[in-house]
């Protein structure tokens, strides 16, 4: 096969540097890799993973997390970057291996709407913090600021601590106050509920829009539009920055906080195992969920990032790689979050877990206020919600990227793939007005209500049906053979055997276990109303709602006379399910007649008549040019 033949490109043309010239690829397999890594590391490995390790048992915590990264984790990691990277298309696309199941792909699609929405809010507000950083003093330092209330009481005490003796006594004695106080309001905690949100009493009640807040909505959304404006192009040039530069900073930042008096006891709190809740379900079941979530299964995203992949990439390695990152990173973070946390509960007075906490309230109340307690109090500061940005970015880029390569392969004309920017500017503009009422008094509520809901067990359910329909629809042995003829060797047994029966089993015990587990969402002391959690719950089978009715319209408009023919009919794989380029279709995928004449054969039997010959032959002949959807175009002999 001759070289100019393995991209698609006509002899005689140039080698163009993409395998698949129309759709375009990853410039090199470390701009996929850092993109993976950058979509699956996000801000719940810096605010959720910590806090579950330290409440479900510390270090024996880490058992079940790493059981379920083996068995779960890595083996559907695979699966969807093998799918994807097969037939070269996005999360809509690939369903063409069983067309009924496409509804699969329209719940991805929302899942990842509602993801992207709130989620660039929190990068939103991650930008506030920073820019509010820019000072020689923190503005929540201390509680004599106009949103305070008269039961802030701040660690520093009420005014700039100067080094003199008085002012030590001021400190010691705003600490003993502290100490005695059953309920303590932090400044941190009050500049982030009275300042930055200025809530209101309730989900109902939406009051203003907070203007700095939308503003740095508007930053964010800009910022992703422009990486992502070239599509893989330009964000893969991107994440080496994104991707990498958090490393740097959680590095510091470890650095700077195992030096602090304190952080010895508080990386011991995250450490300390404590065996006997390794029998307690609950456990297991919180490490396969954060596993599940934390690696962003069933977003559509993995699908997408690898359908830029060439061919014959080695995705099984990246997979591992990317995994064993994603949950390494978790672990090396809890490190830094517990050291600072130990700092602070040293300079308190109390135990380390009255000032852990997870979510947003670990990331804008509690480290906030650690980070004023360190000298250049700014500096570290800055270096922390720097990295929650790069951290968020990360995973958004990806989040729109999966939007956008499913309308682009959906719709496949050659003027959507030319405009693609206009499509993602357009789903950027949606998404930024989508989240206009996530910057209201009440938004914070609504937040946390969509990441409940919205991308919670439905993405379960997603994933399973996945599982179900690639395995015993389409059938194992079948995709046994599509991974062999993409990488050239077969899934390991091992994997084969998750993929059937051990991840299926595990995906579904996390299904009831979020069942079992569930309680009403609250906010503090705040309890959601009965409607709000209608809402929530509607949100959650929005997505898996697509999966029936998609596939009740595919069987309806089959082909056939009786139910069960038009069934089997929506289940076959479509005549296109395969290899996007004519040059990888092989074996069962070969076609044959004039469509498939290939290129290169032609090539190989002319080249003795001269090169001359040659090119007057390929102007009189017909010429197969592959299409990027496995397609063919038959340009018409010139006249």
């Amino acid at each position: 096969m001759l070289e100019a033949c393995t991209n698609g490109a006509v002899p005689g043309e140039p080698v163009k540097k993409d395998e698949n010239s129309r759709r375009g690829n990853w410039g090199n397999q470390i701009e996929f890799v850092l993109t993976s890594v950058g979509y699956a590391v996000g801000l719940g490995n810096v605010w959720r993973f910590p806090y579950l390790c330290y409440r479900n048992g510390g270090g024996a915590f880490m058992f079940p997390y790493f059981i379920m990264l083996v068995f779960c984790g890595i083996p559907l990691f695979f699966l969807e970057l093998s799918f994807g990277q097969f037939t070269s298309l996005g999360c809509l696309g690939v369903w063409k291996v069983s067309p009924m199941f496409k509804g699969v792909g329209y719940g991805m699609m929302v899942v990842s709407t509602y993801i992207g929405i709130y989620y660039n809010v929190v990068i939103c507000i991650a930008f506030y913090y920073f820019f509010m950083s820019m000072t020689n003093l923190l503005p929540w330092t201390y509680c004599n600021n106009p949103w305070n209330t008269p039961d802030c009481t701040g660690v520093l005490g009420t005014s700039r601590a100067n080094t003199t003796f008085a002012n030590v006594s001021a400190v010691m004695s705003g600490l003993t106050e502290i100490v005695n106080r059953t309920k303590r309001t932090s400044p941190s905690e009050e500049y982030w509920r009275n300042y930055v949100l200025n809530i209101s009493d309730g989900i109902g009640n939406f009051g203003e829009v907070r203007l700095p807040i939308l503003g740095c909505l508007a930053v964010s959304w800009v910022v992703v539009f422009l990486c992502l404006i070239r599509g893989v192009k330009s964000s893969g040039k991107v994440v080496y920055f994104t991707a990498t530069f958090p490393y740097v900073v959680l590095t510091i930042l470890f650095i700077r906080g195992i030096t602090l008096e304190g952080a010895v006891s508080g990386i011991k709190y995250y450490l300390t195992p404590q065996w006997e809740k390794i029998l307690d379900a609950k456990v297991w079941g919180d490490a396969a969920s954060q596993i599940f979530y934390s690696l962003g299964c069933a977003w559509g995203g993995l699908i997408t990032m690898a359908s830029y992949n060439k061919f014959h990439n080695n995705c099984f390695r990246d997979s591992i790689i990317i995994s064993v990152t994603n949950c390494g990173t978790s672990v090396y973070a809890g490190f830094v979050i517990f050291s600072i946390l130990g700092f602070m509960a040293h300079h308190l007075g109390v135990d380390v877990s009255e000032v852990a906490d997870h979510g947003p309230g670990l990331a804008f109340v509690a480290y906030p206020e650690a980070l004023t307690l360190l000298p250049i109090s700014p500096l570290w500061s800055l270096l922390f919600f720097f990295m929650l940005i790069l951290l968020g970015l990360g995973t958004q880029f990806c989040l729109l990227e999966t939007l956008v390569t499913a309308v682009v392969d959906e719709i496949g004309t050659d003027w959507i793939i030319k405009n693609k920017t206009y499509v993602t500017l357009g789903v950027a503009i949606i998404g930024f007005l989508l989240g206009v009422p996530l910057t209201t008094q009440a938004g914070i509520y609504w937040l946390l209500l969509m990441d409940n809901y919205a991308a919670s067990f439905s993405l379960v359910v997603i994933s399973c049906i996945m599982c179900i329909c690639i395995m015993y629809v389409y059938g194992h042995k079948n995709y046994f053979k599509d991974v062999e003829m993409m990488l050239g060797f077969p899934p390991p047994i091992f994997f084969r055997i998750c993929w059937r029966f051990v991840s299926p089993f595990i995906i579904t015990f996390i299904l009831i276990f979020t069942v079992i587990q569930y309680k009403p969402i609250t906010y503090n002391d705040y309890v959601y109303p009965s409607w709000s959690l209608v809402i929530g719950f509607a949100m959650a089978l929005s997505s898996v709602i697509c999966i029936p009715i998609y596939a009740l319209f595919k069987i309806a408009v089959s082909e056939g006379s009786t139910f069960l023919e038009r069934l089997k009919n929506s289940v076959k794989p479509d005549p296109d399910w395969g290899p996007a380029l004519q040059e990888h279709r092989k074996g069962r995928y070969a076609t044959t007649g004039p469509e498939s004449v290939e290129v290169c054969p032609l090539k190989e039997d002319l080249k003795d008549e001269g090169k001359e010959k040659l090119k007057e032959t390929e102007d009189e002949i017909g010429l197969t040019i592959p299409g990027s959807n496995g397609s063919t175009l038959n340009p018409s002999p010139s006249a």
